[in-house]
């Protein structure tokens, strides 16, 4: 009888350490599969590229204000007339050494409305009631390379001009792995870069220089002259350096 209870235990105690096991890895398995499933799900988010390289057409205006303030203002409130001619505001920045320098930029549905609204008489008249002094200069490029990425607005930027032999040598010249790194070495981030609606040989460039005094330098070094000459860049650039103040 003894012989027995010792069996019926045995074989109890068995049965329950199968059921058990059993249970406990289908349930350890079912929980990792599932918050492996969630974690995925929350965690993964998708990538967004900065780096616009559709062509895009801009109009940029620079000229003299005698008060920023009142002259923002004015601006401001005629939105409705640049809408009507298919101008979308897009930036406005203030001289680095003079900030009652200012230049806007703005996108252009259609350049050729865009550059009769920059002669439009209307036009003038807002811009000298907002208190523009002299005559303001008007750009039109088709800008071919943007980075968008944010970033802080007391990083300077520089919109420099010059012409080149060749679009394309310029471009490839440019682009290269070395040159990137020499303007990275010297401070030098570029934000975007195109040329003259009508003519590939004027060259509109704008960088951020996270370090000025290593870009101010560059721009006087050899270094930067051979890069220069390597591009087919003929004569010296034309440079503005200035902060942003508002982005649309």
């Amino acid at each position: 009888m003894s012989h027995l209870r010792i069996l019926c235990m045995i074989l109890t105690g068995s049965l329950i350490a199968f059921l058990t096991s059993c249970g406990g890895g289908e349930q350890k398995s079912s929980d990792t599969d599932t918050t492996g499933t969630d974690t995925t799900a929350m965690t993964a988010a998708p990538e967004t590229n900065a780096i616009i390289t559709t062509p895009e057409n801009m109009m940029v205006a620079q000229h003299r204000v005698a008060n920023f303030a009142k002259w923002k203002a004015s601006y401001d409130a005629h939105d409705s007339m640049r809408l009507a001619n298919g101008v979308h505001s897009y930036v406005i920045g203030r001289g680095v050494q003079d900030s009652n320098m200012v230049l806007v930029a703005v996108k252009v549905d259609d350049m050729t409305k865009a550059k009769a609204f920059a002669k439009d008489q209307s036009l003038r008249d807002a811009m000298k009631k907002g208190g523009v002094i002299g005559t303001p200069m008007f750009e039109f490029a088709t800008m071919t390379f943007q980075d968008t990425s944010v970033l802080a607005p007391d990083v300077p930027r520089s919109r420099t001009m010059f012409k080149v032999k060749d679009w394309n040598a310029w471009q490839q010249a440019f682009e290269a792995a070395d040159a990137k790194q020499e303007r990275m070495d010297n401070g030098i981030t570029v934000r975007a870069y195109g040329h003259d609606v009508d003519d590939d040989h004027k060259v509109v460039l704008v960088t951020a220089l996270v370090d000025t005094a290593k870009a101010y330098a560059y721009w006087k070094s050899d270094m930067l002259k051979k890069r220069r000459e390597a591009g087919g860049v003929m004569g010296e650039p034309q440079r503005f350096v200035f902060r942003i103040v508002q982005r649309y």
